[in-house]
């Protein structure tokens, strides 16, 4: 046999269905129904998180409900479990997940589907990516931040050794439902917060979505529902066509052009134990680095002003104190972060930067001065506004 006679390179393709509506489990709702194979019996197994189900008394009774008027689909249980981020502390958390899928027999044709917050799909989402190595998972994201940006996304995992996300699995779920109905669940700050990631992929992916941010900042910070629902569906859509059209959907290469600001964002998460939100820390994040790419002269600085004047107008942090933290020679703390962004993925360092708004541009380090001194500056800025 010649060497190499029958060496190959062929791409494997997946479908990436995401769906947009409101009231998913109300009669008459056919989005879900269509997105389900039913040509024989079909097992579920609902994922609930506590907090919801708390929110939503009537819940359970809608999905049963509903899961009886489709034919060939069978509910099993519906499970109710904790979500937040503690819950992506607790390694148990993942056979909390796989046990009753096994205890249900949910099989590859089986759906589970998991109704929560961001956190809650992480861990739900390993399990169903662990168990018979994959079931079908159909998301239900629940917070403005896990539907305009993780809930739409591949990406599975839970926090361990004091870094965000060390454990997980990239898999591609069956289908996302973004509900906007459970949007109106949250306190009026983690609606707000949650568009910290939709202004994050404006300003790497697309300069008119920032505009009309920028334009609809008020009804935005009023939480008005069609401007609400509008920028999680923009930004969903731009995250899901950088998943599934940007060429590493799971992440082989060195660049990361959606996690912008996330080096500081998930660093400051770990300082503070966590205590500090993944949108707040982000929002503060994607301030930082917007700043330092103008103090490099990549960014023309009305720019960066106009990006952080949006962040504060949505009353998102753009300081936080867990960027004072130094260690016993004076450095800050945050800077860990960098090289373990670069360990994430290995090879040499990739951080984005913006290059004007809707335009980022790959860098392989960062000034510590420089970077220290726009800390600086946000700190004032935190303070007494945006200067004019």
């Amino acid at each position: 046999m010649l060497m190499g006679a029958y060496d190959f390179d062929i791409p494997v393709t997946f479908r990436h269905r995401i769906r947009f509506t409101k009231d998913a489990f109300a009669e008459g709702n056919s989005v879900l129904a269509d997105l389900l194979e039913a040509e024989r019996e079909r097992k579920v197994i609902v994922f609930l998180e506590d907090s919801i189900d708390q929110l939503f008394p009537v819940l359970r009774q809608q999905i049963q409900n509903y899961l009886e008027t489709q034919t060939n689909l069978k509910l099993t249980e519906i499970v109710i479990m904790a979500g937040g981020e503690d819950c992506k502390i607790s390694k148990t958390q993942i056979m909390d997940g796989i046990i009753p899928i096994e205890r249900n027999g949910i099989d590859r044709h089986s759906y589970v589907f998991c109704i929560g917050g961001g956190a809650f799909l992480d861990v739900i989402g390993l399990s169903a990516a662990t168990a018979h190595r994959g079931v079908r998972l159909v998301r239900f994201p629940t917070t403005t931040l896990a539907q305009d940006d993780s809930g739409v996304g591949v990406k599975n995992g839970i926090n361990a050794f004091g870094k965000k996300n060390f454990i997980g699995a990239f898999a591609v779920p069956y289908a996302v439902v973004n509900d906007f109905q459970f949007l109106y669940t949250q306190s009026a700050h983690n609606n707000r917060s949650g568009l910290s990631e939709a202004v994050k992929v404006a300003l790497v992916k697309d300069g008119a979505f920032f505009d009309w941010l920028e334009e609809n900042v008020e009804s935005l910070t009023s939480l008005e529902p069609s401007a609400l629902e509008e920028a999680v569906e923009r930004s969903a859509i731009l995250h899901a066509r950088h998943i599934a059209l940007g060429g590493d959907p799971f992440e082989t290469g060195s660049s990361r052009p959606l996690d912008f600001g996330h080096w500081t964002a998930h660093k400051m998460e770990q300082l503070t134990d966590f205590e500090l939100s993944h949108a707040d820390a982000v929002s503060v994040g994607v301030a930082l680095d917007t700043l330092y790419s103008a103090r490099c002269g990549w960014l023309p600085e009305k720019d960066a002003w106009r990006a952080v004047e949006v962040l504060q107008r949505l009353q998102l942090p753009v300081w936080h104190e867990s960027l004072e933290l130094r260690d016993e020679e004076g450095s800050r703390l945050v800077y860990r972060g960098l090289e373990e962004f670069r360990e994430h993925l290995g090879g040499a360092l990739t951080v984005l930067m913006l290059e004007g708004v809707g335009r980022g541009v790959d860098r392989h380090s960062v000034d510590e001065p420089l970077h220290d001194s726009c800390i600086n500056e946000l700190k004032e800025v935190s303070q007494r506004g945006v200067p004019t």
